[in-house]
């Protein structure tokens, strides 16, 4: 039978289409294989790899799960269906999600793979308090976000080594007890094997090599990607020397930062400190 070749700027549901035919081949399926595990025939997945036809959210969840994608799918439902999210970082999330080790440098705010879902929220109807979208966008965003940290719990996990500058610790988001249990939740995070938490004090000061987030992602062939966001933009840096620049100043800012049992000790009093405010 002839393959016929999808445009991926075709349709909007193109991407998905080539994606979700990409991952059913990778696993040896055919579509008549496929079909009875995502709950529809095997012409309905047809037309939806040719992007004939847009998934269902129920869809692109069993295909993730029969795949074993790590949520790419799901991510890209998303996408989709919300315009909301940042012009760039889906395409990041589907990297991400295949990615086998993952670093991030966060100002502010504590990086979305760690947070709860009450720090997550606060974030997200903060904006739309502010005019950035309606509640019901903020729901589909903050979904979008904790799907993502579905990638901590798969068979075999990435490592993810997150450095938050302290910043992210002292600004208290939804209050002192979304922000008590978001600290907590970050303590427990450090005990994970695959996991590790930072954090860049104040005290480095004009030491610490970042001056905005980084992302790096190393991908199963070994090729190391990079993410940053300007304006309202976020973008994949693929160049091997800017990337192994960035690279470099990462691994100067993990020996800068407190190590790991330092960072959860300090991590720790400030929980305390707030706990101690609350009472």
């Amino acid at each position: 039978m002839n393959k016929k070749n999808v445009d991926p700027e075709s349709s909007p549901w193109a991407p998905f289409g080539i994606q979700l035919r990409k991952s059913r081949e990778a696993k040896g399926l055919r579509q008549e294989e496929l079909a009875p595990l995502l709950e529809c025939s095997p012409s309905h997945l047809s037309y939806i790899e040719l992007a004939h036809r847009p998934p269902s959210r129920r869809l692109a969840e069993l295909a993730d799960e029969a795949l074993d994608t790590g949520g790419t799918l799901l991510l890209m439902w998303y996408q989709l269906k919300n315009a909301a999210i940042l012009e760039g970082f889906p395409e990041y999330a589907r990297y991400e999600s295949l990615a086998e080790q993952i670093k991030i440098f966060e100002i502010d705010i504590v990086t979305g793979l760690l947070q709860t879902r009450a720090y997550a929220t606060a974030i997200e109807m903060g904006y739309a308090r502010q005019g950035n979208g309606t509640e019901k966008l903020a729901d589909e965003r903050i979904e979008f976000r904790l799907n993502r940290q579905k990638i901590l719990e798969r068979t075999s996990p990435p490592l993810v080594h997150v450095v938050l500058d302290e910043s992210c610790l002292r600004r208290i988001v939804g209050g002192r007890d979304i922000m008590i249990e978001q600290l907590l939740h970050l303590e427990q995070l450090t005990t994970r094997c695959n996991v590790v938490v930072q954090v860049a004090p104040y005290s480095l000061g004009e030491n610490r090599p970042f001056t905005h987030m980084a992302h790096l992602l190393t991908m199963p062939n070994r090729k190391v990607l990079a993410y940053g966001e300007i304006e309202q933009r976020g973008y994949i840096d693929r160049d091997t020397k800017s990337v192994a620049v960035l690279a470099k100043s990462y691994d100067r800012l993990a020996v800068e930062a407190l190590g790991q049992a330092e960072s959860r000790t300090f991590i720790r009093a400030v929980r305390r400190d707030l706990e101690w405010m609350s009472t």
